[in-house]
């Protein structure tokens, strides 16, 4: 085992600016990135006294067999830059968060000719545009289901799509009008991808604009007397609006937001985020981290600050968020909601932390062990404890 005395650089040769550090362990693998303020002073409360240092961070020291750093211009600088090197190097001593369930999502493959709707579980991928996540599939399939009625996209495989484009017959969902069957050129491309826009724009938020037209056409069509069209226009107003009525409102402006909820304790961290567009909780998500010993990696603050930086710095790596095809980093700052304020999503935070820790209805969950069960308490704890902890990302 490496002694930090043999690596450890001398305090005068540590600059006092800002700036990003690396640990590496004998062999010269990154085992640890930090950002810090001034690196003299972060650099050398490693080295002054180990013996008295957490013992996962005494245990880094001591792997380590050679300490490096990069100085940059500002705290945000090294902000971007140690997401980078987290990123880039994977080191074993770095707090990475991570889901506690893979969440479906409702996909959109915008990068394909014909766009497909499906749902999806995985890693995200670029020319996809994703919304939820939600807490199961069938919330998914329900809402295509009431959706694709309105918005009459392709749901369908890519094999399933080539079978009955080759046959020249679409499949039962073009015949009952829930796709508008693009396999068999009832629409063209382009047509097919306004369907596809529209229901994008619906499920991001942009509601009334599209309910509002169609009642245009339901009274359009009604004064033509053409009445088998306003019926068909009637029915998917009434989609819509059953769509919208599965969704809480919890911003009666219309705003769109992250809302954050985190709580921890002397073990591990839990977030939960609840997408808001247009003032309705589109999806959530959950995430639990182990805490570092190390104090200046395990505050709130710092936890908080990590958590954002991967969480965003992914989606923007991908050019998507959740439910956004672009812009998908927050362009206004990180705000407390002080207790006064409390919100409808404050209260709608305890469902979600029932769903983790097993307590809502639906399929029965295998025993948990200590470790799911501490998880699953955090996960309570971050959603329960939401309007003290919670903190609102404006777009």
């Amino acid at each position: 085992m490496p002694d930090p005395a043999t690596y450890r650089p001398a305090p005068g040769s540590i600059p006092v600016e800002p700036g990003v550090y690396r640990f590496r362990d004998p062999h010269g693998r990154v085992i640890y990135v930090g950002k810090a303020k001034s690196l003299r002073s972060r650099l050398t409360s490693y080295f002054a006294d180990v013996a008295s240092l957490h013992p996962r961070t005494r245990q880094m020291v001591t792997t380590a067999a050679k300490v490096e750093w990069t100085v940059v211009t500002t705290e945000v600088e090294a902000l971007q830059l140690e997401y980078n090197w987290i990123k880039e190097f994977d080191p074993r001593f770095n707090v990475r968060y991570r889901d506690d369930k893979t969440y479906p999502v409702l996909a959109v493959t915008l990068g394909e000719e014909y766009p497909r709707l499906m749902v999806y579980r995985g890693p995200r991928r670029k020319g996809v545009r994703y919304f939820g996540p939600y807490s199961h599939a069938w919330a998914i399939r329900e809402t295509l289901d009431l959706l694709t009625r309105v918005f009459p996209a392709r749901t369908c495989s890519a094999g399933v799509f080539k079978r009955h484009n080759q046959i020249g017959r679409p499949c039962l969902l073009g015949y009952i009008d829930k796709c508008s069957a693009p396999c068999v050129g009832r629409v063209s491309a382009e047509q097919h991808r306004q369907i596809v826009d529209d229901f994008c724009d619906f499920l991001a938020g942009k509601t009334d604009r599209l309910v509002r037209n169609l009642e245009k056409e339901m009274t359009a069509a009604a004064d033509e007397l053409d009445f088998e069209r306003a019926a068909r226009l009637r029915d998917d107003v009434s989609a819509l609006r059953r769509a919208l009525e599965k969704q809480a409102v919890v911003f009666g402006d219309g705003t769109d937001a992250d809302v954050v909820a985190f709580a921890d304790d002397e073990l591990e961290a839990a977030v939960q985020v609840f997408h808001v567009r247009g003032g309705r909780v589109r999806g959530q998500r959950g995430w639990i981290v182990e805490k570092s010993d190390d104090p200046g990696d395990s505050g709130e603050a710092r936890l908080v600050e990590q958590f954002l930086t991967q969480f965003y710095g992914e989606q923007a790596e991908l050019g998507t968020a959740a439910d956004e095809a672009t812009n998908p980093v927050p362009r206004e700052v990180l705000v407390p909601v002080p207790a006064g304020q409390r919100r409808p999503v404050d209260r709608l935070a305890v469902r979600p932390a029932r769903v983790a820790g097993g307590a809502e209805g639906g399929a029965p969950r295998r025993q948990a062990g200590p470790g799911r069960n501490r998880a699953a308490q955090r996960q309570r704890g971050a959603a329960a404890t939401q309007a003290e902890a919670g903190r609102r990302l404006h777009r």
